[in-house]
């Protein structure tokens, strides 16, 4: 779970907008939004045909996540920046729709002021650019702070975010030293900060591609900690997981 958030902050744009991420030395394709990958030599199966593994991640994603258009945009609002209405504007431009056929489909609007938005949603994509160009520069130049300063990238679906996710390297280091022992959590923290640690942790053994019955769940949690029960409520609660209302089904959350 963890290596998937990672991968995902990582990408390059192109390989956000296409995905999936294709590693030519491992020789294999990941999908960017669960996880799933495909190995380059082999042929699978999509509905009625037989492809390559190139293929393969492409209707993975059209057939199982309809498209990373939507995916992305919804997102939570802290990641795009978005508002409801620019979100209704670019869903919109998305479809092909006209500034006339966005007013007529969403209503209540006028056509000048789908134009207003879509010149600020341009000044925005000037504004993203200008900041991946001095964020690229500070990172070029070995700028962003020693390794032990990294800050722990957030999973994307984290709840409640302030500053208890604010964790660095050398603090989650140091938690894991002080509450892991032999692949065990030998004390559940209370602090906010090393609780997510901690749960982070725990959410390593869960691969994102895949669902789990209750009892499944129940069973990965028990082999790192005894009280399975409030560890479980607290994974769905921070955003980590998720599961159908009667309990029959859960998975990794984004």
């Amino acid at each position: 779970m963890s290596d998937l958030n990672e991968m995902f902050w990582k990408a390059t744009i192109e390989e956000m907008q296409r995905g999936y991420i294709h590693n030519s030395v491992k020789g294999n394709f990941t999908c960017l939004i669960c996880g799933e990958q495909f190995t380059e030599g082999l042929i699978y199966q999509s509905k009625e045909q037989w492809v390559d593994a190139g293929m393969a991640v492409k209707k993975h994603i059209s057939d199982i996540h309809g498209s990373v258009f939507h995916y992305l945009i919804n997102l939570s609002k802290r990641y795009t920046g978005l508002t409801d209405i620019q979100k209704e504007i670019l869903e919109g431009l998305f479809r092909g729709y006209t500034d006339k056929e966005i007013v007529k489909n969403k209503g209540g609007k006028s056509s000048s002021t789908i134009r207003n938005h879509r010149f600020k949603l341009r000044e925005k994509e000037k504004q993203a650019r200008v900041y991946l160009a001095l964020m690229g520069l500070l990172e070029s130049d070995k700028r962003v702070g020693a390794p032990d300063d990294e800050l722990v990238e957030l999973h994307r679906e984290a709840t409640m975010v302030d500053e208890r996710y604010v964790i660095t390297q050398a603090e989650k280091e140091k938690v894991l030293k002080n509450y892991i022992k032999d692949g065990k959590v030998i004390a559940f923290p209370s602090k906010e900060k090393k609780k997510l640690i901690i749960l982070q942790h725990i959410m390593e053994q869960f691969p994102a591609n895949r669902s789990y019955t209750e009892k499944e769940v129940n069973e990965i949690i028990k082999h790192i900690i005894e009280d399975y029960v409030t560890v479980r409520r607290y994974l769905i609660q921070y955003g980590f997981l998720d599961r159908k209302k009667d309990g029959s089904q859960y998975w990794v959350k984004g």
